[in-house]
């Protein structure tokens, strides 16, 4: 019987370690287990057990191994929508989506975590941001965005503004704006300040637009609050 015992807990540890080898936390986790696996949409498990996530997997851009937490790309989903979608997440991986504000604060939470932003425009130009760190804190302190290190790949800083920012939705004012509701303003959702210089979750429009200020997927120190984004999307990895 004691033998038995011993065995159970010799085992333990390695089916601990073969669950973590199955239940991979994010695209870096994927890497490290096949290297050859290309970009694409994977299963992922943001806080280490319980609920599996399907996610895009950046396995090329600047070293790859990004999990994209934020995409927009063809105007197929609505972004204008309430906290407690964006707190679980919503869309489609292979397509426009937003993994969740819960899970991005797992997949930020006790590491050092670095952040890709890429962005093109309608006339075929890309260029990106890059943040040596990146976490967002707790729901009960309103998923405070902490964001520095900023790299310049052609797109300039709009997020350095809204660091320190709460998240903001059009049913949840935590934006430092006295007047209003930012989210409501600029029909997005983000860590707004007051309000912001970045938009990506604004509406999809298709390039220059004057017709309405700031409300399209915007990085205003690439293209100005009038300009509306082809594509944007933030992604995120463990600091190799």
């Amino acid at each position: 019987m004691k033998l038995v015992s011993v065995f159970l807990l010799l085992l333990v540890p390695l089916l601990t370690s073969c669950q973590q080898l199955l239940r991979p936390v994010d695209c870096s986790a994927i890497h490290k287990q096949d290297k050859s696996k290309p970009s694409g949409v994977y299963t992922i498990y943001p806080a280490g057990v319980g609920l599996a996530v399907k996610v895009y997997c950046d396995m090329s851009s600047e070293g790859g191994q990004w999990t994209v937490f934020q995409r927009r790309m063809d105007g197929s989903v609505n972004f204008y929508r309430g906290w407690d979608q964006y707190k679980t997440g919503f869309g489609n991986a292979a397509g426009e989506f937003w993994l969740g504000l819960d899970n991005i604060g797992y997949l930020t939470k006790n590491r050092k975590t670095e952040l890709l932003v890429d962005m093109e425009d309608f006339e075929g130009k890309k260029v990106f941001a890059r943040y040596s760190l990146f976490s967002i804190g707790a729901e009960c302190d309103g998923f405070v965005l902490s964001v520095s290190g900023f790299t310049n790949g052609g797109a300039g800083d709009s997020l350095s503004y809204h660091n320190g920012m709460k998240f903001t939705t059009f049913d949840k004012d935590q934006d430092t704006w006295p007047t209003g509701n930012c989210a409501r303003t600029y029909l997005g959702a983000f860590w707004y300040a007051t309000c912001h210089k970045a938009n990506p979750n604004g509406v999809y429009r298709w390039g220059a637009d004057k017709s309405l200020f700031a409300v399209g997927a915007e990085w205003q120190t690439w293209k100005g609050y009038d300009y509306s984004l082809k594509t944007i999307s933030m992604k995120i990895r463990p600091v190799l």
